[in-house]
């Protein structure tokens, strides 16, 4: 097998591999995704880098740098939608949706969720089969759509099962019975949450701290206190053997146990676990947390009646609460706009582009746009015929009506000469050089066909009514023609200097009329017709 090869295939499995874990550790896998894109680079893959990239926004994602992520997720979705690669865009609108959970915005996140399964076919992965649909059913349910929700669920549940994938099964039952809590049914969150553990024992799989804390919080609400607490304190026991360690998860777990030693009023054993959350939020700077910890505090001091003190405390949670819920507005406000830089820098670079390339008195195109379309015209070799059109004593029409009408004129004379050009030559377009003066291209159009076509152009010039802008003051065209066997040389300046010969001719010869014409390289002489009203 030839070595590249071999390297190409040894790094898409290592991506895939890091692509569908179920847990993550940001930091590491961070780092290794820009060890990935390096490597294909090195081996000239923009697909392996680009998957490489979409990894990276998806750590910084679970790292809480949303508009980081935000700001790169456009430039991957666009490559992957221009290449045709279901499998990217799939994972591309996973993240996406996450991002939009966070902004709070359930129906732009249910809609990108819907697309990352619509997307998948036979290259994706059973992972993907899996989670893909149990990320849309979260999605459901933060939209409201709980019967939906809990079919999305089944389905995922069944492809689980039926691909052996045991330990995806246990995350998505995990957000599966929290998706019931968060909505209030909490018979079936307790039903989903025992599931979940009847599928631990049946696979021998220990419960993360996490699940354990889903499952507390479950038991709460439905009042079994004493095994709420007992599940609380089993979860910071295995946060302590070190193999959990996100920032805010211990902070969570004590938060959650000191609420259910509140409910069985054990207030002391509720304090101390309060005051280890509250010594976390403060080390770690857990702004989210310690709002819900200032509320407990407040509730616990009520459990006590310490109602002074639950005041308060309430005002304190009050007060912190209306300064996180401003702090996440402008994160918020930073991701959004992240977001529409991204989005909007593409569509925005195009209307720039195309407003470059627009004069903006007429709405023509303009002489940066034709020094780009030309020379290709040119060279491509086919029949090709230029115009370049000029308006006969345009200076009287400024002198004697003003610059204000003269524009007026230079309007209507491009209308007429787009609209006049279009039906004779579609392919063709209309510049303005700049002052009165024009140029028509006209390409698979020959000079004497061209010439003809034009000279009706220059009649429904002369011919136009003008009465009311001009008040008697004609306005007519003169038009010198040239084709590429006529020029010097078969380039734009050849051909241009060839049709500005011609004008030159046309004008001295008493205006509104087209001259086309050959130069004789023999003699160096310079025959022309003139076609004349």
């Amino acid at each position: 097998m030839d070595g590249r090869v071999r390297d190409v295939e040894q790094l898409s499995a290592a991506l895939t591999q890091h692509e569908d874990q179920y847990l993550w550790d940001a930091d590491a896998t961070l780092e290794a995704a820009t060890a990935f894109e390096a490597a294909a680079l090195r081996l000239g893959d923009e697909r392996l880098a680009t998957r490489a990239r979409l990894l990276q926004a998806n750590m910084l994602m679970r790292k809480g740098e949303v508009s980081g992520a935000a700001q790169r997720i456009w430039k991957i979705h666009q490559w992957a939608t221009e290449h045709g690669d279901h499998l990217v865009q799939a994972r591309t609108h996973l993240v996406w949706a996450n991002i939009h959970r966070h902004l709070g915005d359930a129906a732009q996140s249910l809609e990108h969720s819907l697309l990352a399964v619509e997307l998948l076919d036979d290259t994706a992965t059973d992972h993907m089969r899996v989670w893909h649909r149990a990320k849309l059913a979260d999605a459901l349910g933060a939209a409201g759509s709980m019967d939906a929700a809990r079919d999305q669920y089944a389905q995922a549940e069944e492809l689980a099962v039926r691909l052996g994938l045991p330990q995806l099964l246990m995350g998505m039952l995990n957000n599966y019975a929290y998706t019931e809590f968060a909505t209030g049914e909490h018979a079936r969150a307790e039903a989903v949450a025992q599931r979940l553990q009847d599928v631990a024992a049946e696979y021998g799989f220990v419960l993360d701290p996490a699940v354990l804390d889903t499952i507390g919080a479950i038991e709460i609400e439905n009042g079994n206190y004493t095994q709420a607490e007992e599940t609380l304190r089993l979860a910071v026991a295995r946060h302590h053997d070190g193999r959990y360690e996100d920032a805010d998860s211990l902070a969570e777990f004590m938060l959650t146990l000191a609420r259910a030693q509140r409910f069985l009023g054990a207030t002391d054993r509720a304090q101390v676990s309060l005051d280890k959350s509250r010594a976390l939020c403060l080390e770690r700077e857990l702004g989210d947390v310690l709002v819900r910890v200032h509320q407990e505090q407040a509730e616990l001091h009520a459990a006590r009646g310490e109602y002074a003190d639950a005041f308060a405390v309430h005002k304190e949670f009050f007060a912190a609460h209306n300064a996180l819920h401003s702090s996440q507005r402008e994160a918020q406000a930073r991701t959004r706009q992240a977001m529409f830089e991204t989005t909007e820098a593409r569509r925005e670079a195009e209307r720039f582009r195309e407003q470059a390339r627009r004069d903006p008195l007429t709405g023509l195109r303009n002489r940066r746009y034709l020094d780009e379309q030309l020379p290709a015209l040119v060279a491509d070799g086919g029949s090709l015929t230029v115009a370049i059109v000029d308006l006969d004593h345009f200076k009287r029409i400024n002198d004697q009506l003003s610059h204000e009408v003269g524009d007026q004129v230079l309007v209507l004379v491009a209308k007429l000469l787009e609209t006049e050009l279009a039906a004779v030559a579609p392919e063709g377009f209309v510049a303005r050089m700049g002052g009165e003066e024009f140029l028509l291209a006209l390409p698979g159009t020959d000079v004497p066909q061209a010439t003809d076509q034009l000279d009706g152009i220059r009649r429904a010039i002369s011919s136009y009514d003008w009465t009311a802008l001009t008040h008697g003051l004609p306005v007519t065209v003169s038009i010198g023609v040239a084709g590429l066997s006529d020029a010097a040389a078969a380039t734009q300046s050849g051909l241009m200097s060839t049709a500005d010969r011609n004008l030159y001719v046309a004008k001295h010869a008493g205006r509104n009329q087209v001259v086309a014409g050959s130069r004789d390289r023999r003699a160096g002489s310079y025959r022309n017709g003139a076609n004349a009203a």
